[in-house]
């Protein structure tokens, strides 16, 4: 994906399909590993020709996390290492629509709602708290506290409206009710940090996670004592997992290791490993519209390309 501009800096943090247009994906992207510099959202089309990019805006801290309106096909949310959250629209090329921070330290985590009859983003931040907001991004509606370290990943149930899960650094996954702002389960899930969490789509009880400790691990609500399933295979730390939209035990997890790795959770065996990528793979995300099409992000970049995406469409048998 090659522009006029040099930025060879950048490095991918995040990649989410639109949920409304099958070939389209927004990428979160850092300068010099998020730890200096500014940051740049790119939003990218797949053409017969390739990958295409269709509009870029910067900002000026690193972006670590980007979502989709699950209502205006134009808006997403990103999150940033100043604190801020920045609302952006594919039809404007102006600066962000809106910017909010209350966060002390990055955002490293936004989701918005999926449920029907609610409108919400959710924000995870380094400063260990998570923050409901309107989609306008006015002041934030509740703030919720409790994780004892770093917060990396919060993600809205797709099942039970005011619900989310979070993952902390603290070796805890958590499930918060938005109604009462209090957390209503908290699972020491891995004696490591957790990087990343994620509904299945088709049960509203089983969450999974990965973490630091380089295992998978899917917990069914109803007990915790023990995971349901434990997926180890990674040789570094899990970055991102995923649950596949079209099967209900399938899910893709991304890491440090440069792979990408597919598991049913139901036999305890990973379906296929996918090390396409030299560096450290950070984003992942699987097409909405597309059966068992799935788009990762590298970490890093070489010369003008700004970000490496794969697209990759599982076998028929998965």
């Amino acid at each position: 994906i090659s522009k006029a501009r040099d930025l060879s800096a950048r490095h991918g943090y995040a990649v989410e399909v639109s949920p409304f247009i099958p070939s389209r994906v927004a990428c979160a992207t850092s300068q010099y590993y998020g730890i200096a510099g500014c940051g740049t959202l790119l939003v990218l089309d797949e053409m017969e020709t390739g990958v295409v990019l269709v509009r870029s805006w910067e900002w000026s801290d690193g972006l670590f996390d980007i979502s989709w309106s699950e209502t205006n096909e134009h808006v997403m949310v990103t999150g940033a290492g100043d604190g801020s959250l920045q609302l952006w629209d594919t039809a404007n090329h102006d600066a962000p629509l809106r910017v909010a921070k209350e966060h002390t330290q990055e955002v490293y985590s936004v989701d918005w709602s999926q449920t029907r009859g609610e409108n919400l983003i959710v924000s995870g931040s380094w400063d260990q708290t998570a923050k409901v907001w309107d989609p306008a991004l006015n002041r934030s509606l509740t703030t919720l506290r409790g994780h004892e370290g770093v917060i990396y990943s919060t993600i809205w149930s797709p099942h039970i409206p005011g619900c989310f899960a979070s993952a902390s650094g603290d070796g805890t996954l958590r499930v918060w009710d938005v109604k009462s702002a209090a957390c209503r389960l908290a699972i020491p899930a891995h004696k490591a940090e957790i990087l990343s969490c994620d509904w299945c789509k088709y049960d509203q009880n089983i969450v999974a996670t990965g973490s630091v400790d380089c295992s998978v691990c899917v917990w069914d609500l109803r007990n915790v004592r023990q995971p349901v399933s434990q997926l180890p295979g990674h040789t570094y730390a899990i970055r991102r997992v995923k649950f596949s939209p079209f099967s209900k035990t399938l899910l893709a997890s991304c890491s440090y290791d440069f792979s990408v790795r597919f598991w049913d959770y139901s036999g305890n065996q990973p379906l296929d490993t996918v090390e396409h990528h030299s560096e450290f793979v950070c984003g992942l995300d699987f097409n909405l519209h597309i059966p068992n099409q799935v788009t990762h992000t590298l970490f890093i970049t070489v010369l003008s390309i700004t970000i490496t995406v794969k697209i990759l469409v599982l076998a028929d048998q998965m």
